[in-house]
């Protein structure tokens, strides 16, 4: 029962993960189709989220069946530290899940098994954090808050070159991953709270030099990503 009611609300969203209509409980929605070359990333959730593309992201990458963005590899702990391979969107406060049922959803293709896909906040910070990342090419939900920490893994690797939509849920009672549509990973316990005052980041870690603190650089390509809480009023 405590995977309820958010995750039916992400369910009900098209194919391809574009909002619907009337979606109350849509926070942000990142369709990532803007023209080559853009610098600008564009939240077409009406909420005016929007954020900023690193020069070295390819924005109109030909994704098959439409565009999005690449992310080139990058050796992990190697310096220098490469910012202009992030995505950033500023510190919104309806960005951070506070107490409210949270999760966020993507559609993502790799070959590799390394990298931080999409973070707010990192392992120490005030506030809390949480991210989802892909150690062995499996996908794990992290997030910290005021009560605890919950940790969930998928069972396999998704690091295939196939595309997979991945969603992952923060719930009063726990943290649950949905991969392709089927509930792969879930585990009870609380995290309280989470707000901090960084910004979101896609590809990597903002605060990082890759000798003390490694960027955890995300390689592959994403075709979107969406945010949706309960509760959420604008």
């Amino acid at each position: 029962m405590w995977i309820v009611t958010l995750a039916a609300s992400i369910a009900a969203a098209p194919v391809g993960g574009s909002p619907a209509r009337g979606d109350s409980n849509l926070v942000a929605y990142w369709s990532m189709n803007e023209p080559a070359g853009s610098r600008y990333m564009y939240d077409s959730s009406g909420n005016g989220l929007h954020g900023t593309i690193g020069s070295e992201v390819v924005t109109a990458r030909r994704l098959g069946d439409g565009y999005g963005y690449g992310f080139g590899r990058l050796e992990p702990d190697t310096p220098p530290a490469r910012p202009q391979h992030l995505v950033a969107v500023p510190d919104y406060a309806a960005l951070d899940p506070g107490d409210r049922d949270y999760a966020v959803s993507l559609r993502i293709r790799t070959p590799y098994q390394f990298g931080n896909v999409v973070q707010k906040g990192q392992a120490t910070v005030a506030g809390g954090s949480f991210k989802i990342q892909i150690p062995g090419g499996k996908v794990q939900c992290w997030f910290r808050g005021s009560a605890g920490q919950v940790l969930v893994t998928g069972p396999r690797p998704i690091n295939d070159r196939s595309w997979h939509t991945i969603i992952c849920s923060r719930f009063r009672a726990g943290v649950a991953l949905d991969i392709d549509g089927v509930r792969v990973a879930a585990k009870m316990g609380p995290t309280g709270t989470i707000s901090n005052a960084w910004p979101l980041s896609i590809g990597g870690k903002t605060n990082c030099d890759q000798v003390q603190v490694g960027c955890d650089y995300f390689g592959g390509d994403l075709d979107w990503v969406r945010i949706d809480a309960a509760g959420h009023d604008w």
